[in-house]
């Protein structure tokens, strides 16, 4: 048997491409987005919708998205960095919800601070969870040694389908 190391090295982050649709599509659900501004895609239409236009944005520079894939090439989530050309781009990561726990949201969250630093020399991210998403919050805390992490005020907000959050913000100041 494998330990869980071995384990994390075979896992890929990869760009993110149109291959993965329907795997996004279906991992995509309501557990996912319990605590997200995003609810699940209505249709497999309006995934292929949004996502086509990250691939725009990744074509122009403004986007990196990424694909995590197990060493078969299983699709186990996604991170992400959105708006490349401001001076403090937005980061998030989600993870398919059977693969929980097992360390996949830190190494695909840290390829893409890594990816957005020597590509685009960027330094400093936002990062946002709701405050009850304690996995999020828990993600957040192991990149202590890397980044200076300055806590923004949280903040209650109701979505447009009525979900309530509590969203605290994050600045994420990568360390010389």
């Amino acid at each position: 048997m494998k330990n869980s190391n071995e384990s994390m090295n075979k896992i890929q982050v990869v760009p993110f491409t149109m291959d993965y649709l329907n795997d996004y599509y279906k991992a995509f659900n309501e557990e996912i987005t319990k605590y997200q501004w995003p609810d699940p895609f209505e249709t497999e239409d309006d995934a292929k919708e949004l996502l086509q236009s990250f691939v725009d944005e990744m074509e122009s520079g403004d986007t990196l998205v990424y694909s995590l894939l197990s060493e078969d090439g299983t699709f186990l989530g996604s991170s992400e960095v959105h708006a490349l050309k401001e001076e403090c781009p937005e980061v998030g990561v989600w993870i398919v919800q059977s693969e929980w726990n097992k360390g996949y949201a830190y190494k695909a969250l840290k390829a893409a601070l890594d990816a957005a630093f020597e590509e685009f020399g960027k330094t400093q991210f936002f990062y946002e969870a709701d405050v009850r998403n304690i996995g999020s919050m828990k993600l957040l805390r192991k990149f202590e040694d890397e980044y200076e992490i300055i806590e923004q005020p949280a903040e209650k907000l109701t979505t447009d389908s009525g979900k309530e959050l509590e969203l605290q913000g994050f600045i994420l100041k990568r360390k010389s």
